[in-house]
């Protein structure tokens, strides 16, 4: 799981990267939000990615896209963005980076 600084107390924040896609992802956006190191890793990568507020809830990726193609599916009546699992709706190639980048234990 990847670790942080905490930025008010200096001790260690843990979190995942599938909370930069899920609405209330880091403790619903009031705990430190690391949306940008999931965007940073993606970024590296060769994707374009946007990353959007949500109301009062988190910042999150909405859009990760490469060579004109999205691989967040924005019309998918099966996935519910922000509340499903982005494992679930990812390419694999994506997931794998992730993972091996910003690894759960």
């Amino acid at each position: 799981m990847p670790v942080s600084q905490c930025e008010c107390c200096g001790g260690t924040c843990s979190w995942s990267w599938t909370e930069a896609f899920e609405k209330f992802g880091f403790n619903d956006g009031d705990g430190q939000v690391e949306t940008w190191n999931v965007e940073a890793v993606l970024t590296e990568a060769g994707y374009d990615v946007t990353v959007t507020g949500w109301g009062m809830h988190n910042t999150v990726i909405t859009s990760i896209r490469k060579d004109g193609t999205e691989f967040i599916p924005q019309n998918d009546p099966d996935v519910t963005f922000g509340y499903d699992d982005p494992r679930g709706y990812l390419p694999a190639e994506i997931v794998r980076l992730l993972d091996q980048e910003l690894p759960d234990p």
